[in-house]
């Protein structure tokens, strides 16, 4: 098992930056594709960005392609979000989540929240407008 603990959430004004951390714990970072993942109030969850297990692959929605690049240290055990040029829309709570893919390609990585195994429990990001 994995567990996650993201950080990095806040209150800023639109058009500033945020960078979110997910630190990780349990077993060997390096088998886990990542994701993060995005829930606002009144709103489905819905994907952000995903990154494979040694970060060769990574893909976006298109909401936050262009702005929001997601990374990953392995040798920390942490994936990051660095999010700029945010908008009021922004607004909600982001969640990292892991997907053990030991037995699939290095370079798997998911838009679907149904693949992935484990889940932090998030942490708020407020844009004022």
């Amino acid at each position: 098992q994995v567990q996650l603990v993201e950080s990095g959430g806040g209150l800023v004004q639109a058009g500033e930056s945020l960078r979110l951390s997910c630190a990780a714990s349990g077993r060997t970072f390096s088998r886990y594709a990542m994701g993060w993942f995005r829930q606002a109030p009144g709103k489905e969850r819905e994907f952000v960005a995903t990154i494979s297990k040694y970060g060769g692959n990574t893909n976006y929605a298109d909401s936050v392609k262009g702005r929001f690049t997601i990374s990953r240290d392995n040798a920390k055990n942490t994936a990051f979000l660095q999010m700029n040029s945010l908008k009021p829309e922004d607004t909600a709570v982001y969640y990292c989540a892991a997907v053990e893919v030991t037995y699939r390609s290095a370079t798997f990585t998911s838009r679907y929240s149904y693949d992935y195994d484990y889940w932090g429990q998030g942490t708020q990001v407020t844009v004022s407008s």
